[in-house]
């Protein structure tokens, strides 16, 4: 089969299209027939391996050698474990755990994929996983955002922002999108009531205050954050910077507490009911997934150097020539 494989960290460039070995299902495992699947920011770290955090498995060289972790797509067959699905089903998840969606085809733990919604293309379904998840987490589960509070989402335009601008405004949040001046109008399409530009404003240097701050592109100090929240404001750290990450990791809960906020992590937990919730709102058209362009599988490095960029508003897709 082919796919994308890589040997070394480093940028694109260190991608190529090969011809592999078809994968077999383990014991707990079904084997999918790829149609689509998106880019994250997790398969930009990991194949440049940085930060730091993102060689764990593989400190040297990678873990893994085929990247690409949301896909939808067709079960090809089925390990002897396996009980809720059969060869023929359509299913989404996300497979961080094993990799290998840039390929025809890639085996996934059953537990890790859902039945994909016969309303929703392969397309729509593969941009959910990872970034549906984070946003319903970190706007509703842990974020807790109630009807009338103020939202801020640093990293609005990409595809988790994307999710939680909509889940925010869903709860009927006032909601303020940070981001590049490129995404300015993306942001607003999305709901956003105001919009900042990060590279021309500090968000947490403008008098103003949030009762939720997600933060998917975290680079400040964590005295930063404590003074954008609002008394009872939550904050919750998803990606960003290794210094950053430290700091709301070992000083965030102490220095929120004392100032009556939260600031934390957010340790998001995948799990198909989540999927399956964000899905079911994509589905009734009360969310939108957003797809800013598609590609082809020997494009995938293309489509990684667009999302390092930061000029993905929403999701990429890499999708099946058949």
């Amino acid at each position: 089969m082919k796919a994308v494989v890589y040997e070394r960290y480093g940028p694109p460039e260190v991608l190529r299209l090969d011809e592999v070995d078809r994968p077999r299902p383990g014991d707990d495992q079904v084997l999918i027939k790829v149609h689509a699947v998106s880019v994250n920011a997790s398969d930009w770290e990991t194949m440049r391996g940085k930060p730091m955090y993102s060689r764990i498995g593989g400190p040297l060289r990678p873990r893994f050698r085929i990247l690409g972790s949301d896909v939808a797509g067709r079960v090809e067959a089925v390990g002897k474990s396996v009980t809720k699905f059969a060869p023929g089903d359509e299913v989404f998840g996300d497979n961080l755990a094993l990799m290998g969606g840039f390929a025809e085809y890639v085996c996934a733990r059953e537990q890790a994929v859902a039945a994909k919604p016969a309303g929703l293309s392969f397309e729509q379904a593969a941009a959910i996983p990872q970034a549906g998840v984070i946003a319903l987490q970190g706007i509703r589960t842990k974020g807790r955002v109630r009807s009338g509070e103020r939202v801020l989402v640093n990293g609005a335009g990409g595809g988790a922002g994307m999710f939680a601008v909509q889940l925010a405004k869903l709860a009927g949040a006032h909601v303020t999108g940070v981001d590049n001046a490129g995404k300015h109008d993306f942001m607003l399409s999305l709901g956003a009531d105001d919009v900042i530009d990060y590279a021309r404003t500090d968000f947490t240097r403008t008098g103003e205050r949030y009762d939720v701050v997600l933060d998917l592109a975290g680079h400040l100090g964590v005295v930063n954050y404590r003074r954008v929240l609002a008394p009872n404001g939550r904050y919750r750290y998803v990606g960003g910077s290794v210094p950053s990450l430290l700091q709301v990791l070992l000083f965030g809960p102490l220095l929120g507490r004392r100032a009556g906020k939260e600031i934390r992590l957010l340790v998001v937990r995948q799990n198909p009911q989540d999927l399956l919730t964000v899905a079911e709102l994509c589905q009734a058209g009360t969310l939108v997934p957003v797809i800013d362009q598609r590609y082809s599988l020997d494009e995938v490095p293309q489509a990684l150097q667009r999302l390092g960029e930061g000029r993905a508003k929403g999701k990429l897709v890499i999708t099946s020539t058949e």
